[in-house]
């Protein structure tokens, strides 16, 4: 499944977007309210996880890349999440793209495709979101897109005292997001 919008391509994984997304992860401002990846062998088994879902499923974390230039930008999509969460089972949406494409309004763009796919398409009834706690840029895209903050919790992987283990909950219903306008 490939998801055209406006200015974005949401597509499946190719080998030459390794490189790009280990950048990418290697990215302090990129990685600042994620866990670390510790090298690019990390980052492309990442690549492995997220392509055997999108292979598995037909959708997933796809790889972003503009469609004026074709430039892999990072991911953007949903998945069935391999941990266990307070409120699993669950499908999350969720993006990673490279800094230099911040601001522009593509997390929101191609978000909202995702919701589109997972709701008329796949049939989901909600879509959960979460981030660290102060992660101010994604709680901005997961207003913007119709999700609702649903609460804390503590993330499962992340030990008592770090910093990244209290997290920020957002849902939206699919009856919620067909009332939304357009755009």
């Amino acid at each position: 499944m490939e998801i055209l919008t406006a200015r974005l391509l949401l597509r499946e994984w190719r080998d030459s977007d390794r490189e790009p997304f280990a950048r990418l992860c290697a990215d302090p401002a990129a990685m600042e309210f994620l866990r670390p990846l510790p090298d690019r062998a990390a980052a492309d088994q990442l690549v492995d996880r997220i392509s055997a879902h999108v292979n598995h499923h037909g959708w997933g974390f796809w790889a972003a890349e503009l469609r004026e230039s074709r430039e892999f930008i990072g991911f953007i999509g949903i998945q069935c999440p391999r941990l266990t969460y307070p409120f699993s089972p669950c499908t999350e949406i969720g993006w990673r793209l490279a800094p230099q494409h911040w601001g522009r309004g593509y997390a929101t763009e191609g978000a909202r495709a995702s919701l589109r796919v997972g709701f008329e398409r796949l049939g989901l009834e909600e879509i959960v979101s979460f981030c660290a706690a102060g992660n101010a840029r994604s709680r901005e895209v997961m207003h913007r897109i119709g999700m609702a903050f649903s609460g804390h919790f503590h993330h499962p992987a992340m030990p008592e005292d770090h910093p990244l283990r209290a997290q920020c909950l957002f849902r939206i219903t699919a009856s919620r997001f067909a009332g939304l306008p357009p755009g």
